[in-house]
C-alpha cells in the first residue's frame, strides 16, 4: 500500500506555475502529507514524440498512476486565451479509464493559475481546468474567505483557486499574498485528503 499522497499536477512554460506548485507542495507538507510535484510534457506539432521520457529539469512527467493513487489533486496551468494549456488539456484527454472505473470519485481537487495581465483569463482557465474534474466525481476545494489574504491581494487569487499576476513579461514574482493562497489552498487539500481517507477507514 502506498503512502497518501496529494499530486500537484501542471504545465509551466515560464516558471510561474512550477513556483506556486512548489508553495502549494509546502501547505500540503504543513498538514502532514507528502505532496507530489508532476508535469506534463509540451505538445509538439510533430507526428512523433521527439521529447526525452524524463525532463532535463523539474518534476518528473505525469503517469496515469500518479493519478489513480493519489489521495487529492491540485492542478495548475498557465493561461491561454482564458483556458487551460494545451499539454494538460491532452492530458486529461488521456484519462478515459480513469472514468470509466471511477477512479478519482470522492477525491478532493483544486486548481491554480497564473497570467501575464491581471484580468486576463484567470478565473476563466481556473473554471476550465474544474470542468473534467467534475466529470471525474472529484470534490472541489476552492478558496474560501475566511483567507484574509483573498480580500487583501492586490495580485492574484480567487475563490475558485490560487492564482499568480506574472506581468507582461513573465517576470513578476509571487508576492506574500500569492504565496499564502498557494499554500493555503495546499493546506486545505491535504486536511480535506486526511478526513477522507480517515472516513474511509472507519467505513471500513
Amino acid at each position: 500500500m502506498t503512502t497518501p499522497y496529494v499530486l500537484v499536477l501542471y504545465y509551466s512554460r515560464n516558471g510561474s506555475v512550477s513556483e506556486m506548485a512548489r508553495q502549494i507542495a509546502r501547505g500540503i507538507e504543513q498538514a502532514g502529507l507528502e505532496a507530489r510535484l508532476r508535469t506534463v510534457p509540451a505538445i509538439s506539432a510533430e507526428c512523433e514524440s521527439v521529447a526525452p521520457s524524463i525532463p532535463d529539469e523539474g518534476a518528473l512527467y505525469a503517469s496515469l498512476d500518479d493519478l489513480k493513487n493519489c489521495s487529492g489533486l491540485a492542478l495548475g496551468s498557465p493561461t491561454r486565451f482564458g483556458n487551460m494549456a494545451a499539454p494538460l488539456k491532452y492530458f486529461l484527454d488521456g484519462t478515459s479509464n480513469l472514468w470509466l472505473t471511477g477512479a478519482l470519485v470522492g477525491k478532493p481537487a483544486g486548481v491554480f493559475t497564473s497570467t501575464a495581465s491581471l484580468h486576463g483569463g484567470q478565473e476563466t482557465t481556473l473554471m476550465s481546468m474544474l470542468l473534467p474534474l467534475l466529470h471525474h466525481g472529484m470534490l472541489i476545494t476552492g478558496l474560501p474567505y475566511s483567507e484574509q489574504a483573498l480580500l487583501d491581494t492586490q495580485g492574484g487569487g480567487t475563490p475558485y483557486g490560487a492564482s499568480h499576476h506574472s506581468g507582461p513579461d513573465g517576470k513578476r514574482m509571487l508576492d506574500q499574498h500569492e504565496i499564502t493562497l498557494c499554500r493555503a489552498l495546499g493546506l486545505r487539500l491535504a486536511k480535506t485528503a486526511i478526513l477522507l481517507e480517515n472516513g474511509r477507514g472507519q467505513e471500513a
